[in-house]
């Protein structure tokens, strides 16, 4: 394998706050959220009615007719943010060899939709045999198939499942496929699951927030921190070996230089968490100083005890105040395997245009000495950023991703 350069030249994002990477952009810059209450079912009954939803989003503007009754709604803005990511590269999948180029995407809480309605037929016709949670694990694989057909990409394809954790996973391993000699990896992450089955699972977790207040239901680093909000959405990334995007005069947003993953260890065994060791492992595969990283974009889970993780984790790494940090996912929800993709795209955007998007509605606690951005953007000279995702169970991974050379 080798250590080719590995360049980002496309980007798909469907967001809350925002459809296509420039209209998200402009959202995030001005502090625009999506969050709102749930209107995609009578949120009424239950403790939590917040969700980052995306509105505007009709599928049949944007995939052919035939494609409708197949997909559910999370394979639908899949499809629809890997034809753009594919258009924005300026990519025709159809003149390229089929087995150079694949598609590796995460997914987490994806498939509830899917899920549900075989439940709801299956109990409309009286059976008690449960079939659907083979369904849902199968539905895992749906994205990365439906997006392989869709545009005959026949080389290395998979799926990682990690949740939040998950779209980092899968960025690396597109990066090292490429490494490999693929010359296009389509990767990334979009998620949806805002539908009854899949907001009873979520609540399960125990960590969403049940303010109704839109403005301030989501904190990181906030005293008054109590949980997240979700969200559907995500974004997808084209991946090439720089020398080809070079080749074909490719416009290129930066370049994947580091990334690690560590697993928290046995809680109650006293030691530490292994987002850290995460960071620090993605610093050294990058071969930067932690005094080059201009901005972090933190994973922001909005309980005190994980973001007291997180904070000492930054701080331990870069120094009380040492870097600016940020986490525009305060404006969409946390999209789970759609989350840190979205944030890789939200990095690579503030390091094109040089400013750090605000993380809003927070006020953050002293205590954690980071420099949280907040309020209203940051202007600021960036050449290199880091991504951090953490997911439920113990994942953790980084990412550094910078300017292209």
């Amino acid at each position: 394998m080798s250590d080719a350069s590995v360049v980002v030249t496309g980007l798909g994002v469907t967001s809350p706050n925002g459809l296509g990477a420039e209209e998200y952009w402009a959202a995030t810059r001005e502090g625009r959220s999506g969050i709102g209450r749930i209107t995609a079912f009578d949120p009424s009954d239950y403790p939590a009615k917040l969700a980052g939803q995306i509105d505007g989003f009709v599928a049949a503007d944007h995939l052919p007719s035939r494609l409708l009754p197949q997909t559910d709604r999370m394979t639908q803005l899949a499809l629809a943010a890997a034809d753009w990511a594919l258009s924005d590269a300026g990519v025709d999948p159809q003149a390229l060899p089929a087995y150079d180029m694949g598609v590796v995407t995460a997914s987490s809480s994806g498939g509830f939709e899917f899920g549900q309605k075989e439940l709801q037929n299956l109990w409309a016709r009286g059976s008690r045999h449960v079939s659907a949670y083979q369904s849902f694990a199968w539905f895992y694989a749906v994205n990365t198939g439906q997006i392989s057909i869709r545009h005959g990409m026949q080389g290395p394809s998979g799926v990682l499942v990690s949740d939040q954790a998950g779209g980092l996973d899968a960025i690396s391993v597109a990066r090292r496929q490429i490494r490999k000699g693929s010359r296009l990896i389509v990767t990334g992450g979009v998620d949806a699951s805002i539908c009854p089955w899949g907001w009873v699972a979520q609540l399960a977790s125990e960590r969403l927030s049940t303010s109704e207040d839109a403005e301030r239901a989501y904190l990181p680093f906030d005293a008054a921190a109590a949980g997240h909000v979700p969200g559907e959405g995500g974004a997808l990334l084209v991946l090439e070996a720089a020398d080809a995007a070079r080749e074909r005069g490719a416009e290129v947003y930066g370049e994947i230089v580091g990334y690690a993953a560590a697993f928290d260890p046995r809680p109650g065994s006293g030691r530490e968490p292994g987002l850290r060791r995460a960071i620090e492992l993605a610093l050294a595969d990058a071969e930067v100083r932690s005094d080059q990283i201009d901005v972090v974009f933190a994973d922001a889970a909005a309980l005190p005890a994980l973001d007291r993780i997180e904070a000492e984790a930054i701080t331990a790494v870069f120094g009380p105040h040492g870097v600016p940090v940020t986490a525009p996912k305060t404006m969409t929800g946390r999209l789970y395997s759609g989350a840190a993709p979205l944030d890789v795209a939200c990095a690579l955007l503030a390091l094109r245009d040089g400013v750090i998007p605000p993380t809003t509605g927070t006020s953050p606690d002293s205590g954690y000495r980071i420099d949280l951005v907040t309020g209203s953007p940051r202007e600021a000279r960036l050449r290199t950023a880091l991504v951090l995702a953490r997911g439920y169970g113990g994942f953790n991974s980084a990412l550094v991703v910078r300017t292209a050379r």
